[in-house]
């Protein structure tokens, strides 16, 4: 903790309200920052005794202008292992690329966001997992808000999307659980498209980004003078989504306060904003995220049973991508196509080394991060394709011991044989197949069943016989 605490940002910003703000957020981090005004102050500091004890740089855009990624190239060159953030009001893909191929480790969005700024000062000096990877940017990256969109054949994926899928039509509660990364958000996106409420208010609260003592105030609402500093009234954002959908993401970090608050909502039907006399009813559809298993939290006491009883009654559980290695190459080509449109970049193909390479790592951040990684890799590669010599970091984090040998040299194709040297059932090998032609098509049935060379009534009886779901 010592060495945390020690670490030193370099701030190159010349706004002052600015320059307090990330102070005040990064020494939350345990940063002590040090502020400079222009470029040529920067690179001299960077000679300087207090220079070498620099763990990171944040740069905003508007210092040197047209020539951020000059000076960021200039930064890099002379202290390569230093990362440096850069801060911008562009949302460009292509400044963005210009940027990260300077040497830009993170690609912040002004008005910066407190948990953003922190989430890329922690990440800047991280080790344990792929860096650099601008996540800001992958993120923003269009993907249709439909159930098509959502890749992959795994078992327990498709029994997810099908219940989604059947849920979005009717009007209760839904409660989509999975570790950060799986891609909620995006489920969420195409169940109120393909609901009956599609075309009215919509609107996503981030439970764990809002402060504690906000929360209220932005589900529910507060009337003028209802606390201090309450100068006008707000209306909540429940009452915002009548007739619409409101969704809670991190529903599992709320206060036990507002748990109770949420239940009382689910259970009457009307809302009651802070400081008001009266309440009224309220006809808005609430689906909850969240990243641990609501049931779980509750049994050991640690979240409100009533209000898992009253979000939960349909729950859709999304797998981890560790569970649905299978699903690696259909995803990593459709985030390559994605990439491949953003201006600055161009399509690319992916090599079986590269694939296997992605499919034996555990990617702890799930789908979000694969992206991320894939973006990066797309940024820097001169080739046609991506080879596993673009992902230096994922080598270095597996290694080249047997096990991980061996867990990359299964993950191209369909596996044969079994550990013993003796080959796999028919069945067994025919049920991968069928799978990975249903992932590589992106669940379209009629061609998968064209490319096998099979009916699709011969392949739904398949499907049925041999135990895959396959629900879309």
């Amino acid at each position: 903790m010592a060495d945390e605490e020690q670490r030193l940002l370099m701030l190159i910003d010349d706004e002052p309200a600015q320059c307090r703000l990330i102070t005040a957020l990064a020494a939350r981090e345990g940063w002590r920052t040090v502020v400079v005004r222009d470029s040529e102050t920067a690179i001299a500091m960077l000679g300087t005794r207090q220079g070498m004890q620099l763990s990171a740089i944040l740069l905003d855009q508007w210092v040197p202008g047209d020539d951020a990624c000059s000076l960021i190239a200039e930064l890099k060159a002379r202290r390569p292992g230093l990362p440096i953030l850069m801060l911008t009001t562009s949302s460009s893909p292509l400044l963005a690329v210009e940027a990260m191929r300077a040497g830009a480790s993170d690609y912040l969005i002004k008005p910066i966001a407190p948990d953003r700024l922190m989430q890329a000062l922690r990440h800047s000096t991280r080790r344990e997992s792929p860096q650099d990877e601008l996540m800001p940017l992958s993120e923003k990256m269009p993907a249709n808000p439909d159930f098509d969109a959502m890749i992959g054949a795994a078992p327990a994926f498709r029994t997810a999307l099908a219940i989604a899928a059947k849920a979005a039509r009717s009007h209760g509660p839904v409660l989509i659980e999975g570790e950060s990364g799986t891609g909620k958000e995006m489920l969420v996106r195409a169940m109120h498209a393909a609901s009956p409420r599609s075309k009215l208010p919509f609107r996503i609260v981030n439970a764990g980004s809002v402060p504690s003592g906000s929360l209220e105030s932005v589900l529910f609402g507060h009337e003028k003078g209802a606390f201090p500093g309450a100068f006008d009234r707000q209306i909540g954002a429940i009452q915002h989504c009548d007739g619409g959908t409101l969704v809670i993401d991190e529903i599992d970090r709320l206060a036990p306060a507002m748990q109770e608050r949420l239940a009382e909502w689910l259970r009457r039907g009307d809302v009651r904003p802070i400081g008001a006399h009266h309440s009224f009813r309220i006809d808005t559809r609430l689906i909850a995220a969240s990243n641990l298993p609501l049931r779980d939290l509750a049994d050991t006491g640690h979240f409100l049973p009533e209000l898992v009883d009253a979000v939960g009654h349909v729950t859709v559980t999304l797998p981890p991508l560790r569970q649905r290695a299978g699903d690696i190459g259909a995803l990593a080509r459709h985030f390559l196509t994605v990439i491949g449109d953003q201006p600055g970049l161009r399509p690319l193909g992916i090599t079986d080394g590269a694939q296997a390479l992605l499919s034996a790592y555990d990617w702890p951040g799930n789908v979000r991060q694969l992206q991320a990684v894939l973006f990066r890799a797309a940024v820097f590669c001169d080739g046609d394709a991506l080879t596993a010599e673009d992902f230096p970091q994922l080598s270095n984090l597996l290694g080249d011991g047997p096990s991980n040998s061996a867990a990359i040299h299964q993950a191209v194709g369909v596996t044969l044989f079994t550990p013993d040297g003796n080959l796999r059932p028919l069945e067994e090998i025919e049920a991968d197949v069928i799978r990975l032609a249903i992932g590589h098509y992106r669940g379209r049935m009629t061609e998968v069943a064209r490319r096998l060379g099979i009916g699709r009534s011969t392949l739904y009886r398949k499907l049925s016989d041999l135990g895959i779901d396959n629900a879309a």
